[in-house]
């Protein structure tokens, strides 16, 4: 899966960030709590960037002798999904979504849907972005600051556990 787009709903106000297939036709749009999509708004951390608390994540796995390789949608359940970030030799940690998500991004890791997910809610491409994923990156994230620029906490609701 690749990052398509990182959108505001129009109605909740919500961020979500759009997957979509590498090689495939489908999307998948996934709201996330804003202080990921704040982190996925800033994108693949650079060298000079300063840290974010998701980047804590991957010196600690190393001093413990480990690699983190990528992020993992695995379940849908009852409209909620389940994520586990995948380490070296395969062991797998449950993580939050969104979480499993900023991470990733912010380290430019694969991000993998559990099959079953795609079939159940996938959506075609060409539906959901009719005139293609193809707006640039400084773009999505300038939408995305002046969207952030705007709000307030009470934009945003409680997300339903």
């Amino acid at each position: 899966m690749r990052v398509a787009r990182l959108i505001v709903h129009a109605r909740s106000r919500q961020p979500v960030l759009v997957l979509a297939e590498t090689d495939g036709d489908r999307c998948l749009p996934i709201f996330l709590r804003r202080p990921q999509a704040d982190v996925i708004a800033v994108g693949p951390r650079g060298a000079d960037d300063p840290l974010l608390p998701q980047d804590v994540l991957v010196p600690v796995l190393r001093g413990l002798g480990h690699q983190l390789d990528g992020a993992e949608l695995t379940e849908l359940t009852d409209g909620v999904f389940s994520a586990v970030l995948v380490l070296d030799g395969g062991t797998r940690v449950a993580v939050l979504p969104s979480d499993a998500l900023a991470v990733a991004v912010r380290e430019g890791l694969s991000i993998a849907v559990a099959e079953e997910i795609l079939d159940a809610v996938g959506q075609p491409v060409e539906e959901v972005f009719p005139d293609g994923t193809g707006a640039p990156a400084q773009q999505q994230v300038e939408e995305f600051r002046s969207f952030l620029d705007g709000v307030t906490p009470d934009d945003f609701g409680t997300p339903d556990r």
